[in-house]
């Protein structure tokens, strides 16, 4: 719904009466923004921990008609509790951006305030997403470098140092031109976007935690999270798990 937000439900649905709740709108880039978000949250002591859910259901909102954008995605959730932790562990950096110019190269036209929805709307299909493909490829190859560039500077690392990189999963294309910018092996990458297609803001948190169940996460490891999307918009974190 567009309000009450799904955070507000889902607070009710856990009992978790005191706690704020709000929704944060950043498509595939969202759950790096929540965390980014989160961990603000905790380092000023405002509160001790925090809730985020990275979840998107494209496919209620997918054209089946449009090959172009529904072999693409996929339905997901991943959920991460953020907190305190121990000395030189945790979030070393973010780097948050947006181009909102390049908005109109994915983006669902109807239902909001701009294109109320509306028989027409409905029947028009304009209440699916567009994407123009080509130029959000060329937007995420370029974003993908450079932001890892700027993360790993202000966290003060090297790429060679990098023990786990959780790139968002869009492509494959995508994610392969940002390991050889990186020069990562791909031992050192997960990769499931065979498995879920692109689950949006919940591609980074699910991929994250596979990786932790399958023992590729391990204590002191040097994590570099990167997700971009709609909006245009682009997020970018380096964790010591």
């Amino acid at each position: 719904m567009f309000f009450p937000s799904t955070a507000c439900l889902l607070q009710d649905r856990l009992g978790a009466k005191k706690a704020a709740a709000f929704d944060l709108s950043a498509a595939c880039s969202g759950f790096v923004y929540g965390l980014a978000t989160a961990t603000n949250f905790v380092k000023t002591g405002m509160y001790n921990n925090a809730l985020v859910i990275g979840v998107d259901c494209l496919s209620r909102i997918t054209d089946y008609s449009d090959r172009n954008t529904c072999v693409l995605f996929g339905d997901g959730a991943g959920a991460a509790i953020v907190g305190e932790v121990p000395e030189g562990r945790g979030f070393q950096a973010f780097d948050l951006g947006a181009e909102g110019a390049g908005g109109a190269h994915l983006y669902i036209e109807a239902g909001g305030s701009k294109v109320p929805a509306s028989v027409e709307t409905v029947n028009s299909g304009k209440h699916y997403i567009y994407m123009n493909g080509r130029e959000v490829f060329k937007f995420a190859v370029r974003v993908m470098g450079s932001a890892t560039e700027t993360v790993l500077a202000k966290a003060g690392i090297d790429k060679q140092d990098i023990d786990l990189f959780v790139p968002h999963q869009a492509n494959i294309r995508i994610i392969k031109s940002a390991m050889e910018r990186l020069e990562l092996p791909e031992d050192k990458v997960v990769i499931n976007v065979d498995k879920y297609a692109n689950t949006s803001a919940a591609s980074v948190p699910l991929a994250l935690v596979e990786a932790q169940e399958s023992g590729r996460l391990k204590e002191g490891d040097k994590v570099l999270m990167v997700g971009f999307g709609g909006g245009l918009t682009w997020g970018a974190s380096v964790l010591v798990w």
